[in-house]
């Protein structure tokens, strides 16, 4: 294995807060699995899986979770170089049920380790050396301070060329509307490739259709926008094209982190020289095997499953 310290510089890096996941194994179990989460840590490592040099930037506390945190990024092969440890501050921790519902959330996060990151903590040289910047809405909302850097970073990257991808991710138990919509707008209009779901987009924008959303959000600056659409697929439009890439079918079993590891392929694929349809092809699939498995990190596919599954090799119910 190659550990983290002894990569080459990422070419995907991103900014936000990862958490330690315990999700229950039924609706009704007093069973909980332990993993790991954060939407933009599940960017980070779907992307290494489909092989891309990826690295995370935030802070974890110098807690058992925070060094579990460091030996996951390790292990997947994250760059942990820009990952800082507050001593006088805690790792968030989220609990996930299920019910008829679906899967509902629980947060332990508050005055957590990453929210407390500062833009002066920032790995300037890192952001500059990258090819993609990735952020959500969760990077912005943990935090003032960590929205602070969140903007700095974003306005370091843009100096030096770097494009930003940015997935909503719309969490209203953190912030109000009005201040998520006016924040993610600015950083949208900054953004190159923008990676919303439905539910978020729709209370951003107060629009209801799918090609009223795209060219809003196209008219504000993303030069690609990959609209999440769960098990219908994604709706991807650039300027001069769009098209709907219908969903892999699955019998899915737990749908946790399939928003972010379709991000990550998907972005993971564009570095590599795909084109955004045949990308999100790709991010389809990998996205639909995540919800085979618990938790949001464990079921992220590799890249050559990945293959076999888009080369129909494997069948997957």
């Amino acid at each position: 294995m190659v550990k983290a310290s002894d990569r080459q510089q990422p070419e995907i890096v991103a900014f936000g807060e990862a958490m330690v996941e315990f999700s229950q194994c039924s609706a009704g179990s007093q069973d909980y699995l332990q993993g790991f989460g954060g939407d933009t840590s599940n960017f980070c490592i779907a992307a290494a899986r489909q092989g891309a040099k990826t690295g995370f930037i935030s802070a974890v506390g110098g807690d058992r979770f925070g060094r579990l945190l460091l030996e996951l990024w390790q292990q997947e092969n994250v760059d942990t170089s820009a990952v800082r440890i507050d001593e006088s501050a805690h790792t968030g921790v989220y609990f996930v049920s299920h019910g008829p519902g679906g899967h509902q959330f629980e947060y332990l996060r508050a005055r957590s380790a990453a929210s407390r990151y500062a833009a002066h903590d920032l790995p300037l040289d890192t952001l500059a050396g990258a090819s993609v910047l990735h952020l959500s809405g969760v990077s912005l909302a943990i935090g003032t301070t960590a929205c602070d850097a969140a903007f700095a970073a974003i306005a370091h990257a843009r100096e030096h060329g770097v494009q930003l991808s940015f997935d909503t991710n719309l969490r209203l138990k953190l912030w109000p509307l009005a201040r998520a919509r006016a924040t993610m707008l600015e950083v949208i209009r900054q953004t190159d490739i923008c990676l919303p779901s439905w539910d978020d987009v729709t209370a951003l924008t107060g629009l209801d259709t799918r090609d009223a959303i795209v060219d809003f959000l196209l008219e504000r600056g993303p030069r690609i926008v990959a609209l999440k659409l769960g098990s219908e697929g994604a709706y991807v439009a650039t300027p001069d094209h769009r098209q709907l890439v219908p969903a892999y079918p699955v019998s899915a079993i737990d749908a946790t982190g399939a928003g972010d590891c379709f991000g990550g392929t998907f972005v993971a694929r564009l570095c590599a020289g795909d084109d955004p349809f045949s990308a999100a092809r790709y991010a389809n699939v990998a996205a639909a095997l995540s919800t085979l498995g618990f938790g949001a990190v464990a079921p992220i596919p590799t890249r050559s499953v990945v293959e076999r599954v888009l080369g129909g090799t494997q069948v997957v119910a």
